[in-house]
């Protein structure tokens, strides 16, 4: 199979069409990390819409400080940084993006993708994407949403990783699945600001990998716990039945796994 195209700036803003003066996108070669990247931008002003691409990242970073390992045509990794209007509740906006995400890759012909709370893309039952949103500090209602989707799974990836992971393999063109990633962000993020997660939330729960499953959560805190997951409110916490009762489980706090 011939290598699939490579990211470029001409590529991504025709893909967009009349979308692209919606966004101001760079891409880099090479930088630690997009998210970091963006939020120092974002702190020196840059606008909403602004995005950072990455050919290769060296210090990716995932949810609960894990690092987001790859290599040169081998990962998607953007960050986008979105302005709110001031006082709109961030609850959920994490849930929002994977859901436009999964949109995209079902717009691409990428099939299917499951969505595992809080911020996790799966393909087949295995990780194929994962999502990081940080605050601007000072600023709760602007957000840097950084993605990071393996296209093709790195040769680095340790064995234990490797068994729990998917990529797309299909020489998927990474300029027709960003801009059609930012598309459909564009249309959930404008949602998100009028009815917040509350408006997303049957969409999102549609795709949902442990709805009205057994689970298993494992803290840092505390002992593992199983229970029935019940979905998600409309703020986003995930919604655990355990001895006759519902508990609101918010997203930081525990990993998500099927039961048995």
């Amino acid at each position: 199979m011939p290598a699939p195209p490579s990211l470029n700036l001409a590529s991504i803003s025709r893909a967009l069409g009349s979308q692209a003066c919606r966004f101001d996108v760079d891409l880099v070669e090479r930088c630690d990390s997009t998210n970091a990247v963006l939020l120092a931008r974002a702190e020196a002003g840059a606008p909403s819409g602004t995005v950072v691409i990455a050919a290769t990242q060296t210090a990716g970073r995932g949810r609960r400080g894990r690092q987001w390992i790859s290599a040169p045509g081998d990962s998607l990794t953007f960050s986008l940084f979105w302005r709110f209007a001031a006082g709109t509740a961030p609850a959920g906006l994490s849930l929002a993006v994977g859901l436009a995400v999964a949109k995209a890759l079902e717009k691409v012909g990428a099939g299917r993708t499951a969505l595992k709370w809080p911020n996790d893309l799966l393909l087949e039952g295995k990780k194929l994407g994962g999502i990081l949103v940080e605050l601007l500090p000072g600023a709760p209602h602007a957000a840097v949403i950084g993605i990071g989707l393996n296209l093709r799974l790195p040769a680095a990836l340790p064995d234990e990783l490797r068994a729990q992971s998917a990529a797309l393999n299909s020489g998927q063109d990474p300029n027709i699945l960003l801009a059609t990633t930012l598309s459909e962000l564009l249309a959930v993020l404008e949602t998100f600001a009028v009815t917040g997660f509350a408006g997303l939330r049957d969409a999102w729960a549609a795709r949902h990998a442990f709805e009205n499953a057994p689970v298993r959560l494992l803290s840092d805190f505390a002992p593992p716990r199983e229970g029935v997951c019940r979905g998600v409110d409309v703020d986003g916490a995930l919604l655990l039945e355990a001895e006759g009762r519902i508990e609101r489980v918010l997203s930081g706090e525990v990993s998500l796994r099927g039961a048995g």
